[in-house]
């Protein structure tokens, strides 16, 4: 029977190169100049530094550029709170989020057996296995699910006849 796997994954890869440009970036700007903004990332976790609240907002705009760049959905980010560092100094935490997690995994499920489809959902660890009788009853779960308003991107990998 064919089938699929819907995956929410990021080439980690991709986004070291993407930060990489950034921080060149960085040194190279005006705005930046005599700053000590900079970021890192240690496994699926980005840490922006930043001097003020202005430059983490530019930092920002400058990651999401730099991921579009490299063919990376801004949309993996997951921001969390800006917390007070030294004197104005501004620190947040962002994390790259791989997997689909049970949430997403249940309301995706919950939607193509709404829109009844003629196929079958199973969740496999973090990610979907999608089976069905027909591959045209396949390509249209894919295209449902891309119509969707999700807060990740999705892949469709893995598709066997």
């Amino acid at each position: 029977m064919p089938s699929f796997d819907v995956v929410s994954k990021t080439d980690l890869a991709e986004v070291d190169n993407a930060l990489a440009n950034m921080t060149r970036e960085i040194s190279q700007r005006y705005d930046f100049k005599n700053s000590a903004s900079r970021v890192e990332r240690k496994d699926s976790e980005i840490t922006l530094n930043a001097d003020d609240e202005l430059k983490l907002k530019q930092m920002h705009e400058l990651l999401q550029g730099h991921l579009t760049r490299r063919k990376i959905d801004a949309r993996v980010i997951d921001y969390r709170e800006a917390e007070k560092a030294a004197g104005q100094a501004v620190r947040q935490k962002a994390l790259i989020r791989q997997g689909i997690d049970r949430e997403l995994a249940r309301r995706l499920v919950k939607e193509v057996k709404d829109a009844k489809f003629k196929v079958q959902v199973s969740v496999q660890g973090d990610e979907l296995r999608v089976t069905g009788k027909k591959r045209d009853d396949l390509q249209s779960v894919i295209q449902h699910l891309k119509g969707l308003a999700l807060d990740r991107p999705l892949q469709f990998v893995n598709f066997r006849d």
